[in-house]
């Protein structure tokens, strides 16, 4: 028994050691919008396939390679292995080290080390006192422009329409599909898989946790208590929106975090779903404040009414704006953006506003989302 424990105790110190010698490296990185603050403690978090791990060994190439440790948490090597914090302390005041990355941070570990920075990574806030907590999204279009190499404004476009947020996926347009396979398969369990699905059936539409819940029960077997649990934890994560609808009484409206994820997982899904999906991400990824208006777009605080209406003439949406006057006039509307796929045109009817713009202009015009 004693041997064993010797054994384990040197096998310990070697995974450290490799983990102090040969930290991960990126293949290929694109910047990214969220900087690293200068802060001793840092949360950074966001969904699966946000893009944590490659910010953070991006940002690990400002130390010297001796000065930190990076431990991924669900490395295999340590799953029956478990590092103690006093032998990781122990670690890293034998070699000086001033960077401690933990990834996939496993809450069960503690967290007060004497060393001079930490920077966890997870999928949730973990809410931990005295760190700083950093939310990182999926691409925004700004963000996506950089993994592009053309310079044409439409084919940027069409390509972010076809790619979607995801930044594992290369931005390759031959290997898109098997790509989403490969997240779909290798970042969800079977049953969180099927959840997916139906949630991507659903998207947009405005229904409650539990009708979500019978749509589930009818397809595959299923507890309750799990699918309320793992609404909670998609929720908590980043995977799904729930909003807040002062129109429509009942039900939430109800979105996945990308849309060609969605599309992937519901063959047919239509192309406004997915267009009024990435509207609302881009809302949610500018910290603006927003709820629903039924089927006529999102409403910020400010009274501005968002409205997606990727194809749709001048002509048409000026025909539906005159009749829906005095519903916007009842919920204060100032302003009405039309956002479209390529369409622009302006006009007023009475004292309300009405700009049309394309989607890719509004999401990078700094001006036009801080006035939100």
């Amino acid at each position: 028994m004693l041997h064993y424990v010797t054994l384990k105790k040197s096998l310990i110190l070697d995974i450290l050691q490799q983990y102090h010698n040969q930290p991960p490296s990126n293949e290929i990185f694109f910047p990214r919008k969220l900087e690293i603050p200068e802060d001793n403690r840092i949360n950074i978090y966001g969904p699966r396939g946000s893009g944590k791990t490659a910010l953070i060994l991006d940002y690990i190439l400002e130390y010297n390679i001796d000065e930190v440790i990076y431990i991924d948490f669900l490395d295999p090597n340590i799953r029956f292995n478990q590092i103690s914090p006093i032998k990781l302390q122990k670690f890293i005041l034998d070699n000086s080290i001033n960077l401690l990355i933990m990834d996939n941070y496993n809450s069960d570990l503690d967290i007060n080390f004497d060393i001079n920075k930490i920077i966890i990574i997870s999928r949730m806030d973990l809410k931990l006192d005295k760190y700083t907590s950093i939310k990182l999204f999926l691409l925004d279009y700004e963000e996506f422009l950089v993994f592009e190499k053309g310079v044409n404004t439409s084919t940027n476009f069409n390509h972010f329409l076809k790619l979607g947020t995801l930044p594992i996926k290369g931005h390759s347009i031959k290997n898109n599909i098997l790509t989403l396979k490969s997240f779909f398969e290798h970042k969800f369990t079977y049953q969180e898989q099927s959840v997916l699905i139906i949630l991507a059936i659903y998207q947009t539409k405005r229904l409650s946790i539990n009708q979500l819940y019978l749509h589930s029960k009818e397809r595959f077997k299923i507890s309750k208590d799990w699918f309320y649990a793992k609404i909670k934890e998609f929720k908590k994560e980043g995977i799904i929106y729930f909003f807040d609808d002062i129109y429509q009484k009942g039900g939430k409206k109800m979105i996945l975090f990308d849309f060609a994820f969605g599309r992937y997982l519901a063959i047919g899904q239509p192309f406004i779903t997915q267009f009024d999906t990435m509207v609302a991400i881009s809302l949610i990824k500018h910290n603006i404040e927003f709820k629903t208006l039924g089927i006529y777009g999102y409403i910020t605080k400010n009274g501005e009414l968002i409205t997606p209406a990727p194809f749709e003439s001048e002509e048409s949406i000026f025909k539906k704006s005159y009749s829906k006057f005095s519903l916007y006039k009842k919920y204060n509307i100032q302003k009405i953006t039309i956002l479209t796929v390529t369409n622009q045109y302006y006009y007023h009817i009475g004292d309300i506003a009405f700009e049309a713009i394309p989607f890719y202009e509004w999401t990078i015009l700094d001006n036009c989302l801080k006035e939100l």
